[in-house]
């Protein structure tokens, strides 16, 4: 089996940039499979906008046909916090010993992953792969040093080291980014203004027939 590529999130909404840099990440990777793990109960940050099921309906949607993707609701069903230490637990129970699971992330995420819970055993269980603009070296001055050692110890240069072994490997993704935001979409959606563009078009239509984001940031 080709190894898997997860990305969680709130998917607050689905954007196009969630989806073109999970494709660009598992071409790179040669990954057949991108998991989307929609977050249930985010432990880092506000309540979401929108509700559980609106979420999953709009990620449904933006999905369509494209096989490649799959949805995993194992969030969404499980109570209390959402910790990703506990997603990728259950990710290499599901999926066996061998097979290398890959994380991925942005530098953001990265940089606060000592915010965490049991941020330093997620990587018993995956890689992580940290999605990095050009340049991506000075975000290295802003780590915290626990964090920096971490990094010194696991990370690898190439594709090939790091799917040589099933998980605790950390590789930098120097990748094409579009610079779109949730945060942004919420925003022009509270302003009345329209994000068409920003996100796929049955996204778009499941947002204005739900009312969704309206005065909301």
């Amino acid at each position: 089996m080709r190894p898997v590529l997860v990305l969680g999130g709130t998917f607050d909404p689905v954007h196009n940039a969630h989806l073109s840099t999970a494709l660009e990440v598992a071409k790179l990777l040669g990954v057949t499979q991108v998991r989307l793990i929609p977050c249930g109960d985010p432990p880092h940050r506000g309540a979401p906008g929108a509700s559980v099921q609106q979420r999953l309906r709009m990620l449904q949607a933006a999905l369509g046909d494209q096989p490649q993707f799959v949805i995993d609701t194992q969030e969404l069903e499980r109570d209390g916090p959402s910790y990703m230490v506990d997603t990728a637990a259950n990710l290499r129970h599901q999926l066996g010993e061998q097979l290398p699971i890959c994380l991925m992330m942005g530098m953001d995420a990265f940089l606060g992953l000592p915010s965490w819970h049991h941020w330093q055993q997620i990587s018993e269980y995956v890689h992580i792969v940290v999605i990095a603009r050009p340049g991506w070296q000075m975000a290295c001055c802003e780590m915290d040093a626990p964090l920096s050692q971490w990094l010194s110890e696991r990370q690898v240069a190439t594709v090939a080291e790091l799917l040589r072994v099933p998980a605790g490997q950390i590789f930098m993704a120097t990748v094409s980014q579009m610079d779109i935001s949730a945060t942004q979409i919420r925003e022009k959606i509270a302003a009345g203004e329209s994000p068409q563009g920003l996100l796929p078009e049955a996204v778009l239509q499941l947002i204005e027939k739900e009312k969704l984001y309206r005065n909301k940031t």
